[in-house]
């Protein structure tokens, strides 16, 4: 979601083991995938990756628009729908999710795994979900996820190396007053961190409501349950007017 300083995007760093680091996180797939065949159309996804999300919509039959800053990313998600036959229906294109290079109107933008958290604070995260309303057509939905942590998650996690998948361990230090966490990630041959920027509920609605959008449902998991104040969010929206 960002520059290093080096001119190398961030996820260029860890892009060979991402699909490692990140083989466990299957639970968001399906919620996705029927929100795509849900909007009857094209799906814009920004912050793509390498395809964790966008091939199994592509093999349900829904073509989509991936974005991504990551080269390294971007040529994994080819590898990956090539491998999956599934090339004709994935679009990939370099850039910004606060400015994708995106002309067409579709019926569905989504942004999973958290990537809104990147967002160092809220102008930017505002200026992330104006970009993705922008990209709808009218009545068309926004849907994306982020978290804000529990105490326990902090207390059980910080500072602490944890192997996440073998051979690749990843670190939580938490900044409750920032409200910050730095993420640490390593391999045998590659790392990285990276800061997320949390927020509550309420601040994100107002974020949506400042974009042009209206909160439709609000889950407090990918099965579709209620948000009760827990750590998870998942938005779906609609374009206003």
């Amino acid at each position: 979601m960002a520059d290093d300083g080096s001119g190398q995007a961030l996820y260029d760093e860890i892009a060979q083991i991402y699909d490692p680091w990140s083989r466990s996180v299957v639970e968001d797939v399906d919620f996705y995938v029927e929100q795509a065949v849900a909007s009857g159309g094209t799906v814009v996804e920004l912050a793509i990756g390498t395809g964790r999300i966008a091939i199994p919509v592509a093999k349900a039959g829904i073509p989509v628009i991936g974005v991504d800053e990551s080269p390294e990313m971007l040529a994994r998600a080819r590898a990956y729908a090539e491998s999956e036959g599934v090339s004709e229906l994935l679009d990939l294109r370099h850039g910004d999710l606060r400015e994708p290079p995106v002309t067409e109107r579709v019926p569905l933008v989504v942004i999973p795994f958290r990537s809104l958290l990147h967002m160092p604070d809220e102008a930017e995260k505002r200026r992330a979900l104006t970009a993705a309303a922008s990209l709808l057509e009218p009545g068309g939905r926004f849907v994306f996820d982020v978290f804000a942590p529990s105490t326990e998650d902090i207390e059980e996690t910080d500072g602490i190396w944890l192997e996440r998948e073998p051979g690749i361990f990843e670190r939580a230090d938490w900044d409750e007053r920032a409200r910050t966490l730095t993420l640490s990630v390593r391999g045998a041959e590659q790392a990285a961190s990276f800061t997320l920027h949390w927020l509550s509920a309420p601040e994100w609605n107002a974020l949506i409501e400042d974009a042009g959008l209206v909160a439709e449902e609000l889950y407090g998991w990918f099965d579709r349950r209620p948000y009760e104040g827990g750590e998870d969010q998942i938005w779906v929206c609609r374009r206003r007017g």
